[in-house]
This record gives structure tokens, C-alpha cells and sequence, in this order.
């Protein structure tokens, strides 16, 4: 691959050549930090500057800016490295393979698109004269799987980049401005038994027995409570997705456990949640454990940003209109460490993580060229919009 790729185009083909499966969903331990080091080598060859910040053993988050511009304010944009898995897949995962104008791969869309448009935007704005902001490009691990390197962001590094005017997060959105999002609340439930020869199994007392009990608890007396709404989000939602339990079909299982899956709207809170499933499992022996929390995004977190950016919509003629998402994103993180954010990226959520994945060429375009219009549109009078301490 060229180290300074000739068009937006070619660095997200350079991207998408990069196996960076996330190794929770069977990819190489390395590959997001391969692909950091292709960003980073392009980077440099632009002139640009780059931090590498450790999230985990092998895995860290990179930080592209150009050369600052002493009391200026910052405008970052963040895209995840990581995607989900290949298997499945139509079309050739790791090359970007052109059918019209779709370009297909595994992460065109989700979310290497944005990330090629983002910092093809940075470079073209490193050329143009009088520039008035600071930019950067925040390129994050694990974001399919524990949002580790948004988590890491907020809380460690969020804050050197003051003032800040907001993050805008790359996630397929069509160019919709993405102001609110549910949240995710997931954590395993554990039962434990006997084991116990099958050819006597009264000698034994089955987890699976238990978790069935626990199962129909939850299902009946939890997952019914998730019908609060939010306007621009829709409704809560809650699901048991994985079962595991035996270790072989002649032992009675001494071991059983289930993951949970829990959509928060904005307005709920974790504590709220967690005591509706306590209750639920009331009398039942039970170990709960693995909690992990991608908060909601209420619009709040949103709205200023969202109305420094109107400008850049309205000189392109893009529909600046607000929306909000089902799903959650990095940017819940950023926005509970004080930041401004707003989700916005070129593609579809529909064509993300499917078997013929693609990124429309105009969608990557008109993306390019409001991700630099932001940069160009006048600093807040204040300078910036969000507190990141």
C-alpha cells in the first residue's frame, strides 16, 4: 500500500486491506494496531504530528493533529479501528473492490469510511490559509466489542484539547446529525451446581436446572419493564443473547451462565436498571458479574454543537435536520466527560456489518467535504463549546 495515498478513496482502500476484526470476535490481536501504524506513517508524510496513548497489552488508541495554533479552540473527530467479524461475507473483506459506486469491503462503512474522510479533511484543511481552529483525528480502539478506547480517551486525554468546541464521532449515519443514542447496559449471570456422573445424576445438581429458573425470571419479571420511550430514540429493549453450560454430555453441569443485553433510553439510569434485574432474580442463587455501560445520549449533550455546525449544512445543502439512534455509540463517553459531540458519517447503519458491506463513493465525498467545512466555518465566540475537565 502507498504511504501517501493519492485520494480519500485510496487511503480507505489502504484501511480496508487491514485486517482489524476485533480479536473478541476471532481477529489477530494486532490488527488495530497495524492499521494505526499505516495512519500514522501516512500522518507523518502529511506533516502532521501523532500520539500513540496504550489502552490494553498491544492496543492503543492514535492521535493525529496538525501543528497547533497557540489559544486556538480544538474541533476533534474520532473513528474506531476495529471492526466485526468476516465470516459470512460476499464480497472480498480486506480489499476495496468497486461495484458502480459502491466500494465494498469490511469496514468501508462501519466505520472506515468515516475515518478516511476525516483525516483527508484535516489534511486538506493543513493547506488552506488563515486557519482559525485546531484539528485532530482520533483514531480509537475496541469499539465493536467494550468501547475500551473511547473509555480511555475521555477519561485520560479528553482534557488536553482545550478549548474544545466538541468530538464529532464517525458512525454510518447518512450524514444525519445523530444528537441522541440508547444507551447499552450489558453483564453476565452466573449459576452453579454439582457435578455429577450422568449415570447417577442424583448426585449432582445442575446449573443449567438453575438457569432455567433464571432464565423465566428475567423474562418475565425484567425484560417486560423495558417499554420506556425517548422521542428521538424509541423504545428500550432488553434480551438474553448467550447461553453457555456443560463441559460434556456424560457430567451433570457444575456450571452455567448467560449475557444480557439491556438498551437504555436517555432519562434512565443504570441503578434503575440493575435494581429491576435484582428484584427479578429475588431468591434465586445467582452471581452477576462483567457489567459493562455505554450511557445514553440525551440531546442536550448535543445541541450546541449541533448549532455551531448548522453553516456547513446549509453551504452544502445537506439535510441538517436532528436525529437520534437506537443504537450506542463512543460519543456517550465523550459527552460524560463534559463534551460537546454530535455522531455523524457518511453510509448507512443498514449496510453496516453485513456480507456484501459497502460505502456509496458520493457518500464518502459529501463527507469529505463537510468534515472540512466544519473546519472552515468561524470558532464559537467563546471558543469553545464543551467542558472536557
Amino acid at each position: 500500500m502507498a504511504e501517501t495515498p493519492p485520494t480519500c478513496e485510496a487511503l480507505l482502500a489502504g484501511m480496508v486491506s487491514i485486517d482489524t476484526v476485533n480479536p473478541d470476535f476471532g481477529g489477530p490481536v494486532d490488527g488495530q494496531a497495524r492499521l494505526a501504524g499505516y495512519l500514522e506513517t501516512v500522518a507523518h508524510a502529511w506533516g502532521m504530528r501523532t500520539v500513540r496513548r496504550e489502552v490494553s497489552e498491544g492496543a492503543f488508541n492514535l492521535t493525529i493533529t496538525l501543528p497547533p495554533i497557540p489559544g486556538a479552540p480544538w474541533l476533534l473527530f474520532e473513528s474506531h479501528l476495529d471492526t466485526v467479524s468476516t465470516d459470512g461475507m460476499t464480497v472480498p473483506p480486506f480489499t476495496l473492490s468497486v461495484a458502480g459506486t459502491r466500494l465494498h469491503g469490511r469496514g468501508s462503512c462501519d466505520t472506515k469510511g468515516s475515518g478516511a474522510a476525516m483525516l483527508w479533511a484535516v489534511k486538506t484543511y493543513a493547506s488552506l490559509p488563515g486557519r482559525r481552529l485546531n484539528a485532530g483525528v482520533v483514531f480509537v480502539v475496541d469499539e465493536e466489542s467494550s468501547m475500551t478506547g473511547a473509555q480511555a480517551f475521555a477519561a485520560k486525554d479528553l482534557k488536553s484539547f482545550e478549548p474544545l468546541i466538541g468530538v464529532v464521532v464517525g458512525e454510518p449515519t447518512q450524514l444525519r446529525p445523530v444528537v441522541a443514542h440508547n444507551g447499552a447496559l450489558r453483564w453476565r449471570t452466573i449459576t452453579r451446581g454439582t457435578a455429577a456422573h450422568s449415570a447417577d445424576p442424583s448426585k449432582g445438581r445442575s446449573a443449567i436446572h438453575t438457569m432455567m429458573a433464571v432464565i423465566t425470571a428475567l423474562e418475565t419479571k425484567m425484560i417486560p419493564l423495558a417499554v420506556r420511550e425517548f422521542p428521538l430514540t424509541g423504545r428500550a429493549a432488553a434480551s438474553i443473547n448467550v447461553i453457555r453450560g456443560g463441559s460434556a454430555v456424560n457430567v451433570v453441569p457444575d456450571y452455567c451462565e448467560i449475557l444480557c443485553d439491556r438498551r437504555l433510553v436517555p432519562g434512565e439510569t443504570t441503578a434503575q436498571v440493575l435494581a429491576e434485574r435484582d428484584r427479578a432474580l429475588e431468591g434465586l442463587e445467582v452471581e452477576n458479574d462483567q457489567e459493562f455501560l455505554a450511557p445514553p445520549l440525551p440531546p442536550e449533550n448535543s445541541s450546541c454543537l449541533h448549532a455551531w455546525m448548522l453553516p456547513a449544512f446549509e453551504k452544502l445543502g445537506l439535510d441538517a435536520k436532528p436525529v437520534g439512534a437506537r443504537y450506542a455509540t463512543d460519543a456517550s463517553h465523550y459527552a460524560a466527560a463534559g463534551a460537546q459531540v454530535v455522531v455523524l458519517g457518511p453510509g448507512d447503519i443498514a449496510q453496516a456489518h453485513t456480507r456484501d458491506e459497502y460505502l456509496d463513493r458520493r457518500e464518502l465525498e459529501r463527507a469529505t467535504s463537510l468534515y472540512l467545512e466544519f473546519l472552515r466555518t468561524q470558532p464559537p465566540p467563546s471558543g469553545g463549546l464543551g467542558k472536557s475537565s
